[in-house]
């Protein structure tokens, strides 16, 4: 049975009488991304487009990881001891990578992306590479060792980063969610209050269509998931992202390598998470907190979860099937 998400909180402010739904996009982060947008007649689609186009130039110029001039690459290939003043989004993300990083013990970790690279998830020697061999046990307890986030200085204030040296900054889970962010931020600073902003199937929305609808979605399946247990909601104030183990994995001596590393122990998720879906009002937010709730597992992440009052949805794969979890914030919010 189909079951629906509704916001506690609605505004019921509509378009302007008039105003239609204009769709754009492009691509940017290797994925696609698009904007529903609500216009009022005579509103220039095209201007927009190159708007919204630049704010995700910036985060790549800023964020990515395949970028070799981005500020990220610059301060992971960057000599031992060399500090780097960055932009203040840069540093904002950063900010909160690192807040969950702590609020989840470590199961969140933006300063793990020597892991990501040695498991073949990085940009170059990817798993699907003919230079790519499996890490051996000592490979990952040599990077474990460094405490890599704990030689990290960040002085937020004056939006300064020491490299320490060797640190590998991995921002590719907080990142795309905070570009989704930086899209909304841009509508509503132009004054479009009523949109549906995605990128790479992360989502936040915003007021309502025309007809007086709000922006359904359909929250992301795990493969296999029966159509049945679909649930829809109503990104009205609302972003969401979810965290799979089918995104991108290989076979590893016979187990599922999944790209979601715990940076705990060093490989691979193997808890039985099959994905977790967040709610919140920011994308970042949701982003970061899915990937961390999917490291920690079923049961320290609910605790999580319960703790900080997060809409979560946990998708088990177990020997009979998938089992779902919500937390109490999510289930508040089925109608």
């Amino acid at each position: 049975m189909r079951r629906v998400l509704v916001p506690l909180t609605v505004s019921s402010g509509l378009p302007a009488a008039g105003s239609e739904v204009r769709q754009i996009g492009g691509t940017s982060m290797g994925t696609t991304w698009s904007a529903r947008v609500v216009l009022e007649p005579g509103a220039s689609r095209e201007a927009l487009a190159g708007e919204l186009q630049h704010q995700l130039d910036q985060v790549v110029a800023e964020m990515s990881h395949w970028e070799p001039d981005s500020n990220l690459s610059r301060y992971n290939s960057a000599s031992a001891g060399s500090w780097h003043t960055m932009p203040q989004a840069f540093c904002d993300v950063v900010s909160y990578a690192l807040e969950v990083a702590r609020i989840s013990g470590g199961a969140y970790d933006p300063c793990a992306g020597a892991l990501v690279n040695r498991w073949g998830f990085g940009a170059r020697k990817r798993y699907d590479g003919p230079d790519f061999y499996a890490p051996a046990d000592a490979d990952l307890k040599a990077i474990l060792a460094r405490s890599d986030r704990e030689r990290v200085q960040f002085d937020a204030r004056e939006r300064r980063i020491l490299q320490p040296g060797g640190v590998q900054l991995d921002l590719s889970s907080v990142a795309k969610g905070h570009a989704v962010d930086r899209l909304a931020q841009h509508l509503e600073t132009s004054g479009i209050d009523h949109y549906l902003v995605e990128a790479g199937g992360e989502l936040r929305g915003a007021g309502m269509k025309p007809d007086g609808q709000p922006w359904w979605v359909t929250l992301e399946a795990v493969p296999g998931e029966s159509a049945n247990d679909a649930v829809v909601v109503a990104l009205h104030g609302l972003a969401v992202a979810t965290s799979g183990d089918y995104r991108r994995f290989y076979q590893h001596q016979g187990e599922r390598a999944s790209h979601t590393l715990d940076p705990r122990s060093g490989y691979p998720i193997d808890n039985g998470v099959a994905s977790v879906t967040v709610l919140h009002r920011e994308c970042m937010a949701a982003d970061a907190l899915s990937t961390a709730l999917t490291v920690l597992g079923p049961d320290e992440g609910m605790r999580l979860a319960q703790a900080q009052g997060l809409a979560a949805r946990f998708v088990l794969r177990t020997a009979t099937g998938f089992q779902e979890l919500g937390s109490t914030a999510f289930n508040e919010l089925l109608q």
